[in-house]
């Protein structure tokens, strides 16, 4: 009995890489995570010699794909697409969770940031982020920002910004970004500060004025636009994505796994892909991006604290 045990757990690893792997987002498909996952399944599922299957898993504000992937076997053949709600705003916005957001999962490696751009509309008399800064000192509660809904990135983007530079805005949510766009470039909000290739095309047509994107430096995709943190030190806000397995995966499986995804992150005709979509690539180790998660989750907390917000 205890030799058929050894010469199945000896089988395993060779079994789990003959089956194909289940890489759940907790999303509707068609969104930026989903577009991404499936931008990876071919060429990581080429490098790992396996086949990844994209499983659309929404609800609960992406705890329903996590709570999956957080139940399942720890063999690696079910991955987490992860975005910052799983493990790094919901522990922070919801009261409870259906899973422990850091002890039922392992990190694999870093996918990729969605720098966010800050935006207000023409009538507004700023054009800087100084400007905007003062402006809003000036007149408390006169400016509107807009935002994709209550928790979304863009509303956690606006209250990092009140946070930061401490000033009294008024948040008004809307179902998505599309309408929180339209709303802005009709001049009925002031400002936003939402995903840059959205944003963008209409800050360069003159129908917006881009003031600075939310990455910590200026991002590559546009060197010419100030970060938001050359006036306001500390400001980040732009969302990243990660794949994730459940705790308990061998640290081999996990090792494999990093190299499949890094390969294809590494490379040129991919990155070039991501960057043309507006979106900067990463990938490093498993370690690296355990740090990520605790330090964002860290950030958000005392964002999310301040403002005092709360899951609908």
């Amino acid at each position: 009995m205890h030799r058929r045990l050894f010469l199945a757990c000896l089988a395993t690893p060779a079994l789990a890489q003959s089956r194909s792997i289940r890489l759940i987002v907790p999303f509707a498909a068609g969104g930026s995570a989903d577009q991404t996952a499936r931008m990876l399944a071919e060429p990581v599922g080429a490098a790992l010699g396996q086949t990844i299957i994209v499983e659309n898993r929404p609800g609960g504000g992406a705890t329903l794909g996590a709570q999956i992937v957080a139940r399942a076997a720890p063999d690696g053949l079910t991955l987490l697409y992860g975005t910052p709600g799983p493990q790094i705003i919901n522990p922070h916005l919801m009261r409870s969770l259906p899973y422990d957001p850091v002890a039922d999962f392992a990190p694999v490696v870093s996918v990729k940031r969605a720098p966010n751009l800050l935006c207000v509309h023409p009538s507004v008399p700023a054009t800087s982020v100084a400007e905007l800064v003062a402006l809003a000192r000036a007149r408390p509660g006169a400016l509107a920002f807009a935002s994709s809904g209550v928790g979304a990135s863009s509303h956690l983007a606006g209250e990092m910004f009140k946070f930061l530079a401490g000033v009294d805005l008024l948040h008004v949510p809307y179902r998505g970004t599309g309408p929180a766009t339209t709303e802005l470039i009709a001049g009925n909000v002031q400002m936003a500060i939402d995903t840059l290739s959205i944003l963008l095309p209409h800050g360069r047509d003159g129908r917006l004025r881009a003031l600075g994107v939310s990455t910590p430096t200026r991002s590559p995709l546009v060197p010419e636009i100030p970060a938001i943190a050359e006036t306001l030190p500390g400001f980040d806000a732009s969302p990243f994505n990660y794949i994730a397995s459940p705790a308990g995966t061998p640290a081999a499986v996990i090792n494999r796994l990093n190299a499949g995804f890094n390969q294809v992150l590494r490379d040129a005709g991919f990155r070039a892909r991501m960057e043309a979509l507006g979106e900067e690539p990463m990938s490093g180790t498993p370690e690296e991006l355990a740090a990520i998660i605790a330090a964002e989750s860290a950030r958000w907390r005392d964002v999310i604290r301040a403002a005092n917000i709360r899951a609908e």
